[in-house]
């Protein structure tokens, strides 16, 4: 009976991602920001009455959670743990079968790519090399399974970025988190978050469009004087030019 009913629930939640529309909603919330109801209708291209009765579904299932100001209906991700799971699916999909159509797209696609919020932690490439710096650099080992070294503390302390309330949290310190792009892993986590957030706080990263990021100049030179990388490494790459976009 009981693998019966965890069958069920299990199916019950996959269903509720199913939905192109809920999939859809809960891609656009990995930016960890709170988004109206018109918003995501918009987002997704559908009327703000079947938004309402998706969002109710996705609230009920437990993989949202909503808050009222007034009128407007705001709603995120319930917690870092349902970030991580659609992180991982979206790292499942088979690639696009076509190119993006335009221009715009193509170039919105590339900076997604490139760096970009998820939930809470830098992902894409730069994510990704950063995730590998640190191991290469000592801040992580793992020798015992991915954790935070001595010297990793004192690197992070000198960055502004203080362990031990990090610790306290009831997330885990590090945690690898699969990238639905480069197919790798970047850093999540309670260390993740923290350091995406300083790297914003410092400036070194830029919000841009949607979950996107930019790597400022200062951000290029700091992390890799911080990183011992070489500062070609962290270039986002160069837009190609493949001719006139289709309408």
């Amino acid at each position: 009976m009981t693998t019966r009913a965890d069958g069920r629930a299990l199916a019950g939640l996959a269903a509720l991602l199913a939905d192109p529309t809920r999939a859809e909603f809960c891609l656009a919330l990995l930016d960890g920001r709170a988004w109206t109801a018109g918003e995501l209708a918009r987002r997704a291209g559908v009327a703000a009455s079947t938004a309402s009765d998706h969002l109710t579904r996705l609230v009920r299932g437990g993989l949202l959670a909503e808050e009222r100001q007034g009128r407007h209906r705001y709603v995120r991700l319930a917690d870092p743990s349902v970030a991580q799971l659609v992180e991982d699916l979206a790292a499942r999909t088979p690639a696009p079968a076509t190119s993006p159509r335009t221009l715009r797209a193509a170039s919105a696609g590339a900076a997604l790519a490139y760096a970009r919020t998820c939930y809470d932690h830098l992902a894409g490439r730069l994510g990704v090399l950063l995730h590998d710096a640190l191991l290469a650099r000592g801040v992580l080992d793992r020798a015992g399974g991915l954790a935070l070294t001595p010297a990793g503390t004192t690197w992070l302390a000198e960055l502004g970025v203080p362990v031990e309330p990090l610790r306290a949290t009831r997330r885990p310190l590090v945690r690898d988190c699969l990238d639905w792009t480069e197919r790798r892993p970047h850093l999540a986590g309670a260390l993740g978050a923290a350091l995406c957030g300083r790297f914003l706080d410092l400036g070194w990263t830029v919000r841009g469009a949607g979950r996107a990021l930019r790597l400022s100049p200062a951000g290029r030179d700091g992390l890799a004087a911080a990183l011992a990388l070489d500062p070609a490494l962290l270039a986002p790459p160069a837009s190609r030019d493949t001719g006139p976009a289709r309408a």
